[in-house]
């Protein structure tokens, strides 16, 4: 299934929050725009994610839509119990949650509802605020690989 799907691109996004203790945050590849009315988005950490509900508890967060260049930011926020902001730089959302420097796009949203979707869980999130960069171009992952103008130079190189 995984090698059949995964003939499937996507982007990568790394979502974000506050918890009692500081910023958090993971990776998601199963991310997508769900509705205009009412704004939503979807998103499905896995089951297994222990910084999702730490997210959840704080019932707003915010998707970042890596860019091409920021591979580093996908490996580093899949990571389990490392320091994951290390060296990033953010600023606050409208909610609070972070968002990250020099990302595509980025979509602050409330907690609206879950669902079981097996090893994973289906987020919905309604929109609060959003922005993007139009100057920038996303990071993409396709059949196990990153693509995009820096991950295909570092292959030829």
């Amino acid at each position: 299934m995984r090698a059949t799907l995964g003939h499937f691109a996507s982007g990568i996004v790394v979502v974000t929050g506050v918890g009692p203790t500081g910023p958090l945050g993971f990776t998601c590849q199963s991310f997508a725009s769900l509705s205009l009315d009412p704004p939503l988005v979807s998103l499905s950490p896995a089951r297994t994610s222990s910084t999702w509900p730490r997210i959840r508890a704080a019932g707003r967060f915010c998707v970042n839509v890596l860019a091409e260049d920021q591979e580093h930011y996908s490996e580093q926020f899949a990571r389990s119990g490392a320091d994951k902001y290390a060296g990033v730089r953010w600023r606050p959302g409208p909610s609070g949650s972070p968002v990250l420097d020099s990302v595509c796009a980025w979509i602050d949203c409330a907690l609206w509802r879950e669902y079981d979707g097996g090893d994973h869980t289906i987020v919905l999130g309604r929109v609060a605020a959003l922005g993007a960069d139009p100057t920038r171009a996303p990071l993409l992952f396709h059949r196990g690989r990153y693509h995009g103008a820096h991950a295909e130079q570092r292959r030829a190189s």
